[in-house]
């Protein structure tokens, strides 16, 4: 059986759940194809370990897509203390830049139910949950999608939101640079003895690099990213809740786990393109960053946002030449994202370099004594 749409995008995870809700506003026919089921009544139980920091630009998004979840289960960084390995520390607020909050701190699922609520309204978007694309095949009029139940999707443009993993840029002929830190990302979640009061901490370590991330009440999420993440997934939950506890200076007193800790590995992707003949990529199939600036989802609802005004602007979304322009439209937003957190990664895991200790905890304590400066960081950190 085929079916004729403008776009079709494959993944039904954040940012192609966004892109879907923003192309349906516009009134374009839209297949949304996700190979494991969403009900968002499953993805609202329990806690989620994989946690998200949204901007404010990116809060303003969803806002506009009517997704944006309840508060009751999403945190608010009203500012940041991050420390050095060797005694230096920066600090600063949404203050500095004159707004609400740094970022929100939200829950993979919980936002991913707000976005799947909005879909089963959606009207020009058809869900297709539980199916996995067998073959894609692209001409310079047309895509077409075949799918593992026999039927056939066919499209001005097809959409690569599958993840880091991307079955579409793979499909698609996208040779893509992938550098692998060498390092995990462990995140759990945990009760704490003491009130956050809405601060995100991060430590550089040397060996690795921990963040505390606060979600409601009395409670954060942590990424911790370490070369050996195994010793840390055997622990029993009291021994990994003092081990996260002591590593974080005791700062918010004993930590008590709930959610029991998951690990993934960290790499660096650079697609040598993020389009083809009537294909684009979107979030993670396009860009991957180190965690430590919690800048990778909100990099990808950029690119949804983007693409999406694009696409509203012309008559055909898949037209190579409006292709091109959301291509070079997110090329240097994504590679500075990278550039710096690559930077910062390999300043603070640098330790045969003489003086580079000293060099980088100077820098923090620099930094954090000049307001001009920590007032144009603050700004960056909320989108400004």
């Amino acid at each position: 059986m085929k079916q004729q749409f403008d776009v079709v995008i494959v993944g039904g995870g954040l940012v192609g759940a966004a892109l879907a809700l923003a192309l349906d506003r516009q009134g374009r026919r839209v297949a949304l194809v996700e190979g494991q089921s969403a009900r968002f009544e499953q993805l609202e139980s329990g806690w989620d370990a994989r946690v998200y920091a949204i901007s404010p630009a990116n809060r303003r998004f969803l806002d506009s897509l009517g997704a944006w979840p309840d508060m009751a289960r999403i945190g608010t960084i009203a500012s940041m203390d991050v420390r050095g390995d060797q005694g230096g520390r920066i600090a600063f607020s949404a203050a500095d830049a004159g707004a609400e909050a740094l970022a929100w701190i939200t829950e993979n699922r919980w936002l991913l139910a707000a976005l799947w609520r909005q879909l089963q309204d959606a009207s020009s978007v058809e869900l297709i949950e539980g199916v996995r694309p067998l073959s894609l095949s692209h001409n310079p009029r047309q895509a077409q999608l075949q799918l593992e139940d026999g039927r056939e999707l066919v499209a001005k443009l097809v959409v690569g939101a599958d993840g880091a993993n991307s079955w579409v840029r793979q499909q698609s002929g996208i040779a893509a640079d992938v550098k692998p830190y060498g390092q995990s990302g462990v995140v759990a979640n945990f009760a704490t003895e003491k009130p956050h009061d809405g601060i995100a901490r991060q430590w550089f370590l040397g060996d690795g690099i921990l963040a505390w991330l606060p979600l409601p009440g009395k409670c954060i999420s942590i990424v911790w990213s370490t070369p050996q993440p195994e010793p840390l997934l055997a622990l029993p939950a009291e021994r990994f809740a003092a081990v996260v506890a002591e590593a974080g200076e005791q700062a918010l007193g004993k930590l008590e786990v709930l959610t029991p800790a998951a690990a993934f590995p960290l790499r660096l992707l650079t697609p040598q393109h993020v389009i083809a003949e009537r294909v684009a990529l979107v979030g993670d199939a396009a860009h991957t960053v180190h965690p430590l600036a919690g800048q990778g989802v909100n990099l990808g609802f950029q690119d949804a946002a983007r693409l999406a005004d694009i696409i509203a602007a012309g008559r055909d979304p898949g037209e190579w030449l409006a292709l091109r322009r959301y291509e070079r439209g997110r090329k240097e937003a994504v590679r500075t994202m990278q550039l710096t957190c690559d930077t910062l990664f390999g300043l603070f895991h640098a330790k045969e370099l003489p003086g580079i200790a000293w060099l980088r905890n100077t820098g923090l304590n620099l930094t954090n004594r000049l307001p001009l400066i920590k007032r144009q960081l603050a700004r960056h950190a909320v989108g400004f």
